[in-house]
């Protein structure tokens, strides 16, 4: 059911609101939150269906603010407001109501949303496209416990997360973060399987992607360990490669849907993960309403700490001095310290000194303690 209203007030659309209730016999009594949407027209329809799917599992009032721009300097100090009311079938699991502000009434979004709030219930905000620096000082996100963002769809989404770092406030969360919530729980899965200690690490993934960062820096911020990023053709996320004690450790997605898991001295396994659709990740985001710890722990490690550079050994090597005997301290060089090409050599291995003491790892490869969910730096 849908009742529109032209150049109406909050208080007549919470009367339509009601009257639309009774039409379909729908108590409001069912839904567990306000979920407010602030878009543009473009990407209202694509926010809005996401809500409607996510609201299967969470029951909720979804109120949709369209900031229109005005035509000329005197549309402009001429408010109105336009709603659209949608109850049952055509709002999903709970209602709807989609609010078009012209004019003055745009710097006062807040004074529309607060009277059209569940009572007693909690507030979530959802920025899809061009969220405020600052979602906690912006007067609609003051209104909400919980304020999502997504730093994808930003035109600088590295330079986005590090403006997130600086006016990070408890309840703040990126829908970036919560497309790597399935490489994290592998992840972590993969270091309890064995007894090792992590030496570096890699994150491979296409170029501008949030996610990649954020999966970086909380792995650099969990293991305390260099980091490396590097890039990939995509799609998302392709790659991480853990460098331990006790052999490699990969998790590999090249088609964006299945990926391999690699342990050493364990047969791969396939896995499935997925690229998930914005209905899926709102629906997680809507699962709690708590500050995300672990989030700011990572966002606060920043991007400028990652290591670009860091030492990671090539594919099949066993460990930072595999390439060397005793005493190799420079790649290139043999064990008598004489130049050799960089190709590979055949026999290399029984090289003389090749089976002497190596050299100890550098400091920044040092090893650590490697769950990340165990003990230590592990169980912030």
């Amino acid at each position: 059911m849908k009742i529109d209203l032209t150049d109406t007030t909050a208080s007549k659309i919470n009367k339509a609101l009601v009257k639309g209730r009774r039409a379909i016999g729908t108590p409001a009594v069912g839904m567990v939150l306000t979920l407010v949407i602030v878009t543009d027209e473009e990407n209202a329809y694509d926010a809005l269906k996401a809500a409607n799917d996510a609201s299967r599992e969470h029951p909720s009032r979804t109120l949709v603010v369209i900031k229109r721009v005005s035509r000329s300097p005197r549309d402009r100090t001429q408010s109105r407001l336009d709603a659209e009311v949608r109850v049952g079938a055509d709002a999903g699991t709970g209602e709807t109501v989609v609010l078009r502000l012209y004019g003055e009434v745009v710097d006062h979004a807040q004074s529309v949303v607060l009277p059209l709030l569940l009572p007693d219930a909690p507030v979530v905000v959802w920025w899809p496209v061009d969220a405020p620096l600052d979602p906690a000082g912006d007067p609609l996100g003051a209104l909400g416990q919980r304020r999502v963002t997504d730093t994808y769809s930003s035109e600088q989404p590295v330079r986005e997360l590090t403006a997130r770092a600086d006016t990070y406030t408890p309840g703040d969360t990126d829908l970036s973060w919560t497309r790597i919530t399935p490489w994290r729980s592998m992840l972590a899965a993969a270091l309890d399987q064995v007894t090792c200690k992590v030496e570096a690490v890699e994150v491979e993934g296409e170029e501008f992607n949030p996610s990649c960062e954020l999966l970086a820096m909380w792995l650099a911020d969990r293991l305390d360990v260099p980091v490396k990023r590097s890039l990939s053709n995509g799609p998302g996320l392709t790659a991480v490669r853990m460098h331990t004690d006790s052999g490699p450790i990969v998790l590999d997605r090249a088609d964006g849907s299945l990926a391999t898991l690699s342990i050493q001295g364990q047969p791969d396994r396939a896995v499935a993960l997925k690229r998930r659709d914005t209905a899926e990740l709102i629906a997680e985001e809507l699962r709690r309403l708590d500050p995300d710890d672990t989030y700011a722990s990572a966002l606060r490690f920043g991007v400028d700490r990652l290591n670009p550079s860091a030492p990671f050994p090539e594919a099949g090597d066993d460990g930072p001095d595999a390439k060397g005997g005793e005493g190799s301290d420079t790649e290139g060089s043999d064990a008598k310290g004489e130049p050799v090409s960089e190709a590979p050599v055949e026999g290399a291995a029984e090289a003389p000194g090749a089976q002497g003491p190596q050299e100890s790892a550098p400091e920044s490869l040092k090893p650590v303690p490697s769950g990340l969910s165990g003990g230590g730096k592990a169980a912030k």
